[in-house]
């Protein structure tokens, strides 16, 4: 009978999977902008009548999803559940309440069932313009960075709130792509809400409640059982960032204790005063994922298995900014949290840690239109495109993994899809011109890193427009770990060959081009432990040279592309091995 009892909850688990999936899917299926459509960055997931986590879905990014988690209490504390009606739906992108910046929407929309409700589903999407300087980090205060909706109506038993929808319409840029995306969220959790009671029906359930307490518990157990399986101690790890003008510093404490681990970034820079600044719900959503793509790689991420992570950071500084400081571009700095985690976690378990990669992502905000460059650039042009902003997700490398290479041009730790090259040439007046792996720029190891790519943008017919650089890792390139060589660092240019600054917006010339060449990921163990052959398959794949393979790996390649073992050997005579250790605190 007990067997029978666990089975109908894991069939019930797989169906609530199944549900938030099919929600996520249909924001991709609707959504008109193609920061959505065709890069997947959002998060979908359905909580119980408390407002805790139960399931989300597969797609998604852990920063959208893990601030998602602790935002719903907000709605609640506002609309108590009791008191919504079929038909409401409610709002938020205040960057202190939801998901860090103006950017990052969230709506959430009751399910009802035999005239209760029993839970909520809330999805959270990136709006390509949502008002003021639009994306990027050159705001001084968050006043300039786009329009605040506080938590409230987006439609009430059924009607939209056309009050907001019209204050919105007339702030932004792109009115039908903003308010295309609002329907689409609400579609998508009608679409969960709809999936979720029939569950209910199925499975003769009132509610969510029981299974859900049930759900987080065993994967906050689960999460317990193996932090306490780790020595405690504290474990300490920092790293440098490019910031805006200056670098900055994190630093970051990693206490384990009682089956439970909290992170102290105390020691960490303070505000920046630009657009580059976390606030605390987006730093506590990826120093979570980072500790539990280590801790818990296979736990479902919900209440339970967030709970037993704790993070603390300085009011007012770039880790816990307050309110007004700037945030637009809190990902560059937020995503890079992981490393920093990972860096304490090789002290503990080096046999699970990898290299550090690229961490934030490479998003080029290009605006284009007569407002989008300097005067004397657009009176240089021999035409100006239409008004347009678009953003290009973009990846470097992963860090080499402990029992494998890291991987080439892929999100990590975001997920977010890069959109394909016809669709931005169709749908704006660009043309990228080159998109191609960055030769060279993985760092050697036993597991190499992955490579980065160079990608070459340029306006249609040489028009001129402007990027608002969001970049990093361009001068102090992704390290190594035990042994492995440092991944390349990133560069940001013209074609013409005049290096341009890794923050901030900036024009590129009537028929110039921007290129950007991303950082490749760190390695991982003494590049002499590297088996020859795959160093050779590096040679004739064209990622390295044989330059390279004689330098970094005392490979030595014959001109027919074959290992030369006799003078790898004598090359490779007294190469140390590397070997990984534990260190405490």
């Amino acid at each position: 009978m007990k067997e029978m009892e666990e089975l109908r909850k894991q069939l019930i688990w797989s169906r609530l999977i199944a549900a938030i999936e099919e929600q996520a899917q249909t924001v991709i299926r609707t959504a008109f902008s193609q920061s959505v459509r065709e890069c997947g960055d959002l998060s979908a997931g359905v909580f119980n009548r408390r407002g805790q986590m139960v399931a989300q879905a597969v797609t998604g990014t852990p920063g959208h999803v893990n601030s998602m988690a602790i935002c719903i209490e907000h709605f609640l504390a506002k609309f108590p559940i009791d008191t919504m009606k079929p038909g409401d739906v409610f709002v938020t992108n205040d960057p202190w309440l939801s998901v860090g910046h103006y950017h990052d929407v969230t709506v959430v929309t009751p399910a009802f069932h035999r005239g209760r409700a029993v839970g909520l589903l809330a999805n959270t999407c990136h709006i390509v313009d949502m008002g003021g300087r639009g994306f990027g980090p050159d705001a001084r205060q968050c006043f300039e960075e786009g329009i605040n909706i506080p938590v409230m109506h987006l439609a009430r038993e059924g009607t939209i709130n056309d009050d907001l929808m019209s204050l919105l319409r007339t702030n932004v840029r792109n009115p039908g792509d903003m308010e295309g995306d609002f329907h689409a969220m609400m579609t998508c959790n009608d679409d969960g809400a709809r999936r979720l009671v029939a569950m209910l029906e199925e499975f003769d359930l009132e509610d969510i409640e029981e299974v859900g307490d049930y759900i987080i518990q065993q994967s906050h157990d689960t999460i317990v059982e193996s932090i306490r399986a780790l020595p405690e101690g504290n474990y300490y790890h920092e790293t440098e960032l490019d910031g805006f003008d200056a670098p900055i510093k994190i630093c970051a404490d990693l206490q384990i204790g009682d089956g439970n681990i909290h992170v102290d970034f105390a020691g960490s820079s303070p505000a920046s005063p630009f657009g580059i600044n976390v606030v605390h719900n987006f730093t506590l959503a990826y120093t979570t994922f980072g500790v539990n793509c280590i801790v818990g790689p296979n736990v479902p991420c919900n209440a339970g298995s967030l709970r037993p992570v704790s993070v603390s950071a300085p009011e007012g500084s770039i880790l816990n900014a307050l309110r007004p400081m700037p945030v637009s571009a809190r990902h560059v700095v937020g995503q890079m949290l992981p490393d920093v985690v990972f860096g304490c976690l090789a002290q503990v378990v080096p046999d699970r840690v990898p290299a550090e990669g690229a961490g934030a992502m490479w998003n080029p905000m290009i605006r284009g239109g007569f407002s989008a460059v300097e005067p004397e650039i657009a009176a240089k042009a021999a035409r100006l495109s239409r008004d347009y902003d678009v953003i290009l997700f973009n990846t470097g490398g992963t860090g080499g993994r402990p029992t494998m290479d890291g991987l080439s041009t892929t999100a990590f730790p975001s997920g977010v899809k890069t959109p394909p090259v016809e669709a931005v040439e169709t749908s704006f007046p660009l043309i990228v011109w080159r998109k191609e792996y960055r030769e060279g720029s993985a760092g050697a190891g036993r597991y190499r890193g992955g490579f980065g790519q160079v990608l070459e943008i340029g306006g249609e017919d040489g028009t001129p427009f402007s990027v608002a650089a969001m970049f990093d890792r361009t001068w102090r390139a992704p390290e190594g770990r035990f042994g492995g060589r440092d991944g390349a660092a990133g560069r940001v240019k013209l074609k013409s060959g005049c290096d341009l600054k890794s923050k901030g917006r900036q024009s590129i010339p009537y028929q110039d081009h921007l290129v950007l060449e991303l950082p490749g990921g760190g390695g991982y163990g003494d590049p002499a432990g590297r088996e020859p052959e795959r160093v050779a398959e590096d040679v004739r794949d064209g990622l390295i040279t044989a330059d390279d393979a004689r330098r970094d790996y005392g490979v030595v390649i014959r001109p027919d592309g074959s290992v030369d073992g006799t003078a790898t050997d004598t090359l490779r005579e007294g190469m140390g091995t590397g070997a990984p250790t534990v260190a405490a605190q």
